[in-house]
């Protein structure tokens, strides 16, 4: 049986690895097997990194409703279950835009939680 050497595949399969790992500091960016363990531990990080900023970004608008509601006289905790109880249907993403981009919207929504609750 005929030997087979692999040529361009193995060459097209590690340029990737090392196009992948462009911009990495020293050996990591210019030999394959340096680069193929960065490229998988940045992969890695890549990965948690995407779901870490949807936690952030939770945390954030929390933290944003929580000192809105703090300045009409209501916890965060309070105006979740009022605007539960009330049954208007907006999340956490749409009340903290609400709170910094439009605050008398935000006072209004909060007043017609508590009238409701």
């Amino acid at each position: 049986m005929a030997r087979v050497k692999r040529g361009f595949k193995a060459r097209r399969r590690r340029n990737k690895t090392l196009k992948s790992a462009k911009g990495f500091y020293g050996g990591r960016s210019r030999l394959i097997r340096v680069a193929s363990w960065a490229v998988l531990r940045a992969q890695k990080a890549e990965f948690v990194g995407r779901k870490r900023r949807k936690r952030d970004f939770r945390r954030l608008w929390i933290t944003r409703i929580g000192a809105a509601a703090k300045e009409h006289g209501i916890s965060y905790s309070k105006l979740t279950g009022a605007l539960k109880k009330a049954g208007i249907l907006l999340n956490r993403k749409e009340l903290a835009d609400l709170a910094v981009q439009a605050p008398e919207a935000f006072r209004e929504v909060v007043t017609r939680a508590k009238a409701l609750a």
